[in-house]
C-alpha cells in the first residue's frame, strides 16, 4: 500500500482493498524529490502527518527517500508483491508519476491499482446528461450532490502489517510533533458541535473561529471529505453551505483534470491579452504586498497571518488576491506561487483556480467588474477592527505606511485593461 494523500486508517478504500486481497500488507510512504517545490511549512506539516500515521500503524509504515518510479517497483519486487494499491491521484504531476510507476511495475509482471481518491466524487465523475463536463460551479454542485458518495469505511481491525528491518523514518520526518488522525477528527467534532451551526454567516468573519481550519488535513488526506459530509444535516442551511465549500474543492479538481495547463495559464484564453505589469517597479510593488506593507490593513493583516501561521482566512484570501491583480495589476501567477510556497493547505487546483477566480480568468462567466474595495471589505467583514488589530500592532501609528495606491484610480485602470477581454 503506497500512501500518498490518504494519510489515515479510517475510510481509506485503497487500504481496505489491499487488506481484503492479501493477509499481509506493507504500507509505504516515499519522500519524493518533487516535494521540494512545496514550502517549508507544508513540508514540516507533511512530516508530522507521516509520523502520526506511522505511530498509528505501530511503526509499520515504511518511510523512504527517493524517486517512487524506482523505489516502489523495487520494494514490490523485494517482498514479492504482485499489486501496489494507491488512492488515485488526479493532479498533473501525480498522473504522470503514476503512469511511470505503472509502466515500471508492468515490466516485471506487477500492477498498480487505484481505489478511491481524496475526493467524495472522483474528478471526471460529475458530468451533464450528455456526458460533457461542467464549466460553471452552480450546476456542477447540484449534480455533485445528486451523484452522491459512499458512506465512510471503518478503520481496519488488527491488520497484519509487513514490517522490514530498514523501515525506519528517514529524511525530515524524525523529531517532529506527530499530527494524528484522532486529533484531526477531534478538531472536526469540536467544529461540528460548535461553529458549524453558524457557518453561513460566521465563515466570512476573519476575527472569529468561524471555519473548520481542516483544509491542510483534507489536502493530505488525514481526514476524507466523505467523513465530514456524513456528519452534515442536509436540511440545515449552514451545513449545506459547508458542503458547498467541499464542492468547490472538487469542482476545481475537476477543472484541473480536464485542463491541466490551467494550473499556470489562463483558463479563459481571452485573458491572455490583458496587460499586466512585470518590470522592476512591479517587482517592488509585489515585495510590498508580500511583506504586508501596502497600507491597506485588511490586505496587510492577511499577508502577515499567512507569513506567521501558514494559513489565511478564505475571505481575506479573496481580498488580497483582488488587490494584487486589480489594484497592483500584477500577474495572478505571482500571487499563486507565493501562496503555494507559504500555505499549509497549498493545493494546486484549489489555490490556482481560486486565484483565477480573483483575476477573472477562470470559470466565472462575467468577472471583469468584480474589484474588491479593500476598505469597504474591511468595514463589512471586520467592522470592529479586531482582525486587523491582531496582525498589525502598529496600526494607527506613524510606523504603519500610508496606502500605496489610490484604489479608485486603480479600479478605473483595471476596468480599462479588462475591457479587452470582452472583445472576442
Amino acid at each position: 500500500m503506497w500512501m500518498r494523500r490518504d494519510l489515515r486508517l479510517a475510510d481509506n478504500p485503497a487500504l481496505s482493498a489491499a487488506l481484503a486481497e492479501s493477509s499481509e500488507v506493507l504500507p509505504v510512504f516515499v519522500n519524493d524529490p518533487a516535494f521540494g517545490s512545496a514550502g517549508a511549512v507544508r513540508r514540516l506539516l507533511l512530516d508530522s502527518m507521516v509520523v502520526g500515521l506511522r505511530e498509528a500503524m505501530g511503526g509499520a509504515l515504511m518511510v523512504i527517500d527517493g524517486d517512487p518510479v524506482t523505489e516502489i517497483p523495487a520494494i514490490a519486487e523485494r517482498i514479492g508483491a504482485r499489486t501496489v494499491y494507491v488512492a488515485k491521484d488526479f493532479g498533473p504531476y501525480g498522473r504522470r508519476r503514476d503512469e511511470q510507476v505503472a509502466a515500471a511495475l508492468q515490466s516485471s509482471g506487477r500492477r498498480i491499482r487505484g481505489v478511491g481518491s481524496p475526493y467524495a466524487v472522483d474528478p471526471g465523475g460529475v458530468v451533464k446528461d450528455d456526458g460533457k463536463p461542467y464549466s460553471v460551479f452552480t450546476p456542477f454542485s447540484r449534480r455533485w450532490r445528486e451523484h452522491g458518495w459512499a458512506a465512510p469505511l471503518e478503520a481496519p481491525v488488527d491488520p497484519n502489517w509487513i514490517t522490514l528491518d530498514d523501515s525506519a523514518v528517514e529524511g525530515g520526518s524524525s523529531g517532529v510533533e506527530p499530527v494524528t488522525e484522532s486529533s484531526v477528527l477531534d478538531r472536526w467534532a469540536a467544529f461540528r458541535d460548535g461553529s458549524l451551526d453558524l457557518y453561513k454567516s460566521g465563515r466570512d468573519l476573519p476575527a472569529i473561529e468561524g471555519t473548520s481550519r481542516l483544509s491542510p488535513y483534507l489536502k493530505f488526506g488525514v481526514v476524507h471529505p466523505r467523513q465530514l459530509l456524513a456528519d452534515l444535516d442536509p436540511t440545515s442551511p449552514d451545513h449545506a453551505t459547508f458542503a458547498s465549500e467541499l464542492a468547490w474543492r472538487e469542482f476545481y479538481a475537476d477543472v484541473l483534470l480536464r485542463r491541466p495547463e490551467s494550473a499556470w495559464s489562463n483558463l479563459d484564453l481571452r485573458f491572455d491579452r490583458i496587460s499586466v505589469d512585470t518590470g522592476r517597479s512591479a517587482l517592488a510593488r509585489f515585495a510590498t504586498w508580500c511583506e504586508g506593507r501596502t497600507g491597506f490593513p485588511i490586505v496587510d493583516a492577511g499577508m502577515r497571518q499567512l507569513a506567521e501561521t501558514g494559513w489565511m482566512h478564505n475571505r481575506v484570501r479573496m481580498i488580497v488576491a483582488s488587490f494584487l491583480v486589480k489594484d497592483l495589476h500584477l500577474p495572478w501567477q505571482w500571487g499563486a506561487r507565493f501562496f503555494m510556497k507559504h500555505l499549509l493547505d497549498g493545493d494546486l487546483a484549489s489555490n490556482n483556480h481560486g486565484w483565477q477566480w480573483a483575476a477573472g480568468s477562470g470559470t466565472d462567466a462575467a468577472p471583469y467588474f468584480r474589484i474588491f474595495n479593500p476598505t469597504a471589505q474591511q468595514q463589512r467583514w471586520d467592522p470592529e477592527g479586531e482582525y486587523v488589530a491582531r496582525w498589525i500592532p502598529e496600526l494607527g501609528t506613524n510606523s504603519y505606511p500610508k496606502p500605496m495606491v489610490d484604489h479608485a484610480a486603480e479600479r478605473a485602470e483595471a476596468l480599462s485593461r479588462y475591457a479587452a477581454t470582452k472583445r472576442s
